[in-house]
């Protein structure tokens, strides 16, 4: 039996009374009091998550570059320390490895990839095979850090007067670095929410500071629930569902973060040939007629056939509507396409829509 981690924020979610459930190998919290609640903070003031379960693998040497370049989907030629992409490590056949975040570290050669909890180890191996004789050093620093998400409109407010931090110069998809040694946080502007906010990197000391001083000022601890909740609204894919070994950025819609011009990677050239001759099945999303909830799994059925399969659904918390991203066969997934849902015995029709729920609010 699997013996689950635990964050350093471990002992504080067991005291609030969060209800703990296993998640990528560690047990987190999944709500403190109710997800419609925790998500409604988000979107209408801010919350905090203990993301403490994510990754941190290092990259860094004469040529850490060239390896980034070489496993990772996206473009790196050109970044500046305090630079962020989002982009995905493919496998040869072209199915997603994971999806990660490359963050440019001050040095002449260093980078942070923050992968997600569940692939941490595999990630790491496959980032050290891919790596071959290059002069590199590639270093799992996951155990030295813990990780707060801030976010939610207020999110820049609350960590200027609570944490004393001015992070209104921080642009999106950037970061900075304030103090040193076991006292140093890296402050990043990125999210997975679809709202504003921040992520905060940190010894597990520090970290729990940060939490505790959050805390006290009454900002609302948010679990995984609304967390999924939020990000499946804002269109964006959780590995395991939109994202895995047998999923294409293609069909996930992703293409933008894939780039090919100039850029050599691991799994391009089944990447290019998918897209020569067209992907199979393509992510949409779907708005159902009726209330009714399309879990991950359920059948999406065309013409009297199945034609594609749920990935993540819910009524949305933040429209009232029952929808769902799913997979569906590419000559179903043109927007207004009639679909419906296979929910136990019954069928609840529906149409292809965007699989964006609800608008970003980034600030870029």
């Amino acid at each position: 039996m699997e013996t689950l981690k635990k964050t350093c924020l471990y002992d504080s979610h067991v005291a609030l009374g969060a209800r703990m459930s296993p998640f990528g190998g560690f047990v987190m919290p999944i709500s403190y009091t109710d997800i419609i609640a925790e998500h409604n903070a988000v979107r209408g003031h801010c919350g905090m998550f203990d993301v403490s379960h994510m990754g941190e693998i290092y990259v860094s040497g004469p040529e850490a570059g060239k390896l980034v370049s070489r496993i990772f989907t996206n473009d790196i030629s050109g970044m500046q320390p305090g630079k962020i992409l989002y982009g995905m490590m493919l496998y040869p056949e072209g199915g997603v490895v994971d999806d990660l975040l490359v963050y440019r570290m001050p040095g002449p050669s260093s980078y942070m990839l923050v992968v997600n909890a569940s692939n941490i180890d595999k990630d790491a191996g496959w980032i050290r095979s891919a790596a071959g004789g290059m002069d590199v050093l590639v270093e799992d620093r996951s155990e030295s850090y813990g990780q707060i998400a801030l976010q939610g409109p207020d999110a820049e407010k609350v960590a200027a007067s609570v944490l004393g931090m001015d992070l209104s110069g921080l642009a999106f998809y950037t970061f900075t670095e304030t103090g040193a040694g076991d006292e140093r946080i890296i402050a990043s502007r990125t999210g997975y929410t679809g709202e504003d906010g921040f992520e905060f990197y940190a010894s597990p000391a520090v970290i729990r500071r940060l939490w505790v001083s959050l805390l006290s000022a009454g900002v609302t601890p948010c679990g995984l629930g609304c967390r999924d909740t939020l990000r499946f609204e804002a269109g964006l894919p959780l590995y395991g569902h939109e994202l895995g070994p047998d999923i294409s950025p293609l069909e996930a819609g992703l293409g933008m973060f894939v780039k090919t011009d100039g850029h050599d990677f691991i799994g391009k050239a089944a990447y290019e040939a998918l897209k020569a001759a067209g992907p199979a099945r393509r992510l949409v999303g779907i708005e159902l007629v009726e209330k009714a909830v399309p879990r991950a799994g359920y059948p999406v059925e065309a013409g009297g056939e199945t034609v594609g399969e749920v990935t993540t659904g819910y009524i949305s918390i933040s429209t009232g509507k029952s929808v769902c991203m799913a997979f569906v066969r590419t000559p179903c997934s043109a927007p207004g396409t009639e679909v419906g849902i296979r929910i136990r015995k019954r069928t609840f029709p529906g149409k292809v829509c965007r699989k964006i729920f609800y608008d970003k609010r980034y600030k870029k």
